[in-house]
């Protein structure tokens, strides 16, 4: 059952991504050309309009954690149209850059959705996962400065389209496992390491966690990766495997420390049974003393 908010989150989303529906009404109508001369008003004013009309929609209908859902959900949905309509009308060395605003409206969007629905419990206007944290911002705007290098200096690099779209299969790999990972895991997944167990919580090892121990960590890993092939960022694939390679690691070693203390020999059991997932990562390895 989705939450209040998760509704909420869908009304905004969907606002955002209506813009889509304007620009195709004016485009196969006669409205732009009677009302708007189409050489001074073109998609990128129409998209600023909209944008500014429909928060100013959000913040006064909308109140607290609430407008909060709704105004990133707007965002998000407001970024997803922006790509789409950069795939459609930008020319082929931008294609890419369009297709990645597609990949990380959806992996951010779907991220609270998810949530909403599985673990309404712990949903806040922070599952969305957009304030991740000031490397993952850093991260992210790095890669579109090495976009913007790449495209001024070697324009042509950038239609190289066969790599993005390797990039694109990478990202829906990575997105599917993620979020299958949730929707299995359900109230026992938490955006946060837990301190201490809940009286609900369970050891999950049916289903994608009998392929992977951690596959929301595998499918985040991949999932990165494929962004960045995506924009055929060659500095950046390479930079976020290691920097993405070194917070898992560091974040699984944590985790499985409190995963031994909460469900003991049953964990040790699963650990020898189902790997990581992710390359040279062992975990918190408990030895069993030799009989």
């Amino acid at each position: 059952m989705i939450s209040k908010n998760g509704i909420v989150s869908v009304y905004g989303f969907l606002l955002g991504l209506s813009i889509l529906f304007v620009w195709l009404l004016l485009r196969n109508s006669d409205l732009m050309d009677i009302y708007v001369d189409p050489a001074v008003v073109n998609s990128l004013h129409l998209f600023i309009v909209y944008a500014a009309i429909a928060n100013v929609l959000v913040r006064v209908v909308n109140r607290g954690t609430t407008y909060k859902v709704c105004a990133q959900a707007l965002f998000l949905g407001l970024a997803m149209a922006a790509g789409l309509l950069i795939s459609i009308q930008a020319p082929a060395s931008w294609k890419p850059f369009g297709w990645y605003i597609c990949v990380m409206a959806i992996f951010h969007y779907s991220e609270f959705l998810s949530i909403a629905v599985c673990n309404p419990k712990t949903l806040t206007s922070s599952s969305f996962m957009l304030n991740h944290s000031i490397a993952y911002g850093v991260a992210a705007a790095t890669s579109w400065l090495e976009y913007l290098l790449w495209h001024y200096f070697l324009r042509d690099m950038k239609t190289i389209h066969e790599i993005s779209y390797f990039g694109l299969l990478l990202c829906a790999f990575g997105e599917a496992l993620r979020k299958s990972a949730i929707w299995t895991a359900r109230d026992n997944f938490t955006h946060l390491v837990q301190q201490e167990k809940a009286q609900t919580h369970t050891l999950v090892t049916h289903g994608v966690y009998s392929w992977f121990r951690h596959p929301s960590y595998v499918g985040w890993f991949y999932w990165s990766i494929g962004t960045q092939i995506i924009m055929i960022n060659p500095v950046c694939v390479v930079a976020y495997a290691l920097a993405s390679w070194k917070f898992f690691k560091d974040r699984i070693y944590y985790e499985e420390i409190t995963l031994l203390n909460f469900f003991g020999e049953d964990y040790i059991s699963y650990q020898e049974k189902v790997g990581i997932g992710l390359p040279f990562i062992r975990g918190f390895v408990v030895t069993r003393e030799k009989q």
